[in-house]
């Protein structure tokens, strides 16, 4: 079944600062839509709105035509943001049932690359990038229909990088994504749709050079690599 996670007229001001105005999409199941924009422009913004620990000026949020209230979206919308959020004090075996009670589930986990290495380690043990994949793992594979990741490549291993990459092309039928992250080629490698956030407006683009044109990018940006 395909679910639509509907944007409409999202505005969010703090103070006097105007952080997002009239931003408005939809994200389909099977849509990877690559979210770009300055620091401060409001991608975080966007997506703590999303989730439901922001609340907008003004504006929805819909899925499948039904809005979200009271924070319901949690419910439907699983948010790997950029701050680690996973229990820090015991190993990655037993923080991985915390998350996923049923074997099946937990075997998902279990049996990604790189997880095995890292069973009995405490998390507070692992490096900073393999805190961050493991929870990447934990809500991509949450029953959530859409997925929220803020900055998944950064400070993650170009390894873990391209495992990232294939697990959300392998959850694309069935799951929405939104992803924003300032390793841009990353993104735009996997994104189906790419939207631009800009003052007072969101554009759709297909390339870098669509970014350069935009001002995202500097020209010099866009012959280097990261």
């Amino acid at each position: 079944m395909t679910g639509q996670l509907s944007i409409s007229k999202i505005s969010r001001y703090f103070g006097t600062k105007k952080i997002l105005e009239n931003v408005s999409f939809e994200c389909r199941t099977g849509d990877i839509i690559g979210l770009f924009g300055r620091n401060g422009c409001g991608k975080s913004t966007l997506l703590n709105i999303l989730f439901g620990t922001l609340k907008p000026a003004s504006g929805n949020i819909l899925i499948n035509d039904v809005p979200l209230r009271n924070n319901t979206g949690q419910k439907q919308i699983g948010y790997s943001h950029q701050e680690i959020f996973i229990p820090q004090d015991i190993t990655v075996r037993n923080v991985i049932p915390l998350y996923f009670p049923g074997g099946e589930d937990q075997n998902k986990i279990f049996y990604s690359p790189g997880i095995p290495a890292m069973e009995t380690t405490k998390v507070s043990n692992l490096s900073l990038g393999e805190q961050r994949y493991l929870q990447f793992l934990l809500v991509i594979y949450l029953s959530h229909p859409f997925i929220l990741l803020d900055e998944p490549f950064s400070m993650v291993e170009p390894v873990y990088r391209e495992i990232i990459k294939e697990k959300i092309r392998q959850l694309q039928p069935v799951k929405g994504f939104i992803i924003t992250d300032h390793y841009y080629k990353d993104v735009l490698e996997i994104a189906t749709k790419k939207l631009l956030m800009v003052p007072g407006n969101i554009i759709t683009v297909t390339d870098e050079h669509d970014l350069t044109t935009a001002g995202y990018l500097s020209p010099r940006q866009q012959q280097n690599d990261y």
